[in-house]
């Protein structure tokens, strides 16, 4: 039982403490309950850089999971995609356009001098636009970066990865993930996808269209910001051409459209139905000219946590096939929203021209990714679909991250850098028969990792 973290002073009176003491008999639940204590004790008080903060390497973590050693900074930007169709207004198969804003969280190598306070705050909101039963609830949340710090340009430029959330998500989702990835020198920009966010949800037709458009488009802009006549604060640091992109659920979805996976001709029709007639999906779709015309090589490594579709007929072989980038999937055996047999794991089987992975968290569901529930989940009043839409009943969700950071530590860093990570994914592909390279003892329990070469 881990009660290191446990020695702090709550401050928020209206945390409900009968929490912690009805699950003192249960490791799992006080651990989770010690830690969103830490959090609402933050949230009242000044951060202190010794406090718990959601990413931080717990006693148990595995080897990679740990920061790396950039101090890093981070910057909100908002772009432009000039000219996109506006599928929410699609009437009769006519589809008007207009100009796509999507808000960007960059996380990048810095200069912070010795002594400076290098943390930050995220301004987020629990709760979904236009939901009644869930409205939204601004919370904050800490991290461990330095906010419009000086970019780290003297070592060259560093790999990309884009990052894009379920439906709906924030760019926020996954913050333990994407410090971690900055700190161990990445450049990672996190997409807030307009119209699929807690703040602004609408109609699903943006969601299925846009997904894979999004990242591209973050690509491209990316690398324009190295263009001799760039004057992007991030000019010469960030490498569109050696670029890893991660997706959650319809994030998922969408970056193994944007890696080559062609959608079926049963999205389409699904897609014309929910539109009023648009078939704006089709240049998306396996064999259509745009879509094969979109083939991005700057792509070179694919995480899919728990990716959406194969259950609704989104994929089929002749789509998966078209995958050839190695890609790492993540998924929860009970998931019941992506399916698993059924769903990702059929994913991971169909996507034969791929050098693939897939790491089972075995009785998750499908929250296998997102940051570990704020405090504010737990408040009196808040609607307990709140603390759903982050938990897992099963798992310690800190410990899922912190299996996350490593496991992706160790792909990108193979994929991307080419460093020697290999002796963390060559493992025995039952947790439970062979403790894991890279896990600490009596840790590497109930996963498998199944590795799969293109045929």
């Amino acid at each position: 039982m881990i009660l290191s973290i446990a020695q702090v002073q709550v401050k928020r009176k209206n945390i409900n403490l009968k929490f912690l003491t009805m699950n003192l008999l249960s490791t799992r639940l006080l651990l989770t309950s010690i830690c969103i204590i830490v959090f609402a004790n933050m949230a009242s008080a000044q951060v202190k850089s010794t406090d718990f903060i959601v990413g931080d390497a717990l006693p148990d973590a595995p080897a990679l999971s740990a920061r790396g050693s950039y101090p890093i900074g981070v910057q909100t930007l908002e772009i432009i995609n000039k000219g996109q169709i506006d599928i929410l207004k699609s009437k009769g198969g006519v589809d008007p356009l207009y100009d796509r804003k999507l808000q960007l969280e960059v996380w990048y190598p810095a200069i912070v001098k010795d002594g400076k306070n290098q943390l930050t705050t995220y301004n987020a909101t629990l709760g979904i636009y236009k939901d009644t039963s869930r409205p939204l609830i601004p919370y904050s949340l800490p991290g461990r970066a330095t906010r419009d710090a000086k970019p780290n340009l003297s070592e060259g430029k560093f790999p990309l990865v884009v990052v894009s959330h379920g439906y709906p998500g924030s760019r926020l989702l996954l913050t333990y993930l994407t410090e971690n990835l900055a700190s161990k020198g990445y450049v990672v920009v996190a997409i807030g996808h307009t119209e699929s966010t807690y703040s602004d949800k609408d109609g699903f037709q943006s969601t299925l269209l846009n997904r894979a458009k999004d990242i591209l488009f973050v690509i491209n802009q990316v690398a324009s910001w190295n263009t001799p006549n760039s004057k992007h604060f991030l000019k010469g640091m960030a490498d569109a051409d050696n670029t890893g992109i991660v997706g959650y659920s319809m994030g998922g979805y969408g970056v193994l459209n944007a890696a080559g996976a062609g959608y079926s001709k049963k999205l389409d029709t699904t897609f014309a139905q929910l539109t009023g007639g648009s078939h704006a999906i089709k240049s998306r779709m396996t064999n259509d000219p745009e879509f094969k015309a979109s083939q991005d090589p700057r792509i070179k490594a694919v995480v899919a946590f728990a990716p959406w579709g194969m259950q609704r007929g989104v994929w089929d072989a002749e789509g998966l096939e078209g995958l050839h980038v190695p890609t790492f999937f993540v998924a929860g055996n009970l998931d019941d929203v992506s399916g698993y047999e059924n769903g990702i794991k059929a994913i991971y089987k169909g996507a034969t021209n791929a050098n693939r992975y897939m790491l089972t968290y075995f009785n998750a569901r499908h929250n296998v990714a997102p940051n570990a529930p704020p405090a504010e989940t737990l408040m009196p009043g808040i609607n307990p679909n709140e603390f759903g839409h982050y938990s897992e009943s099963s798992w310690n969700e800190y410990r899922i991250n912190n299996i996350n950071q490593h496991f992706v530590t160790a792909f990108l860093g193979i994929q991307l850098k080419n460093l020697d990570y290999n002796k963390y994914l060559n493992v025995q592909p039952d947790s439970n028969v062979k403790p894991w390279t890279g896990f600490k003892i009596r840790s590497s329990t109930g996963m498998e990792l199944l590795h799969a070469l293109p045929k």
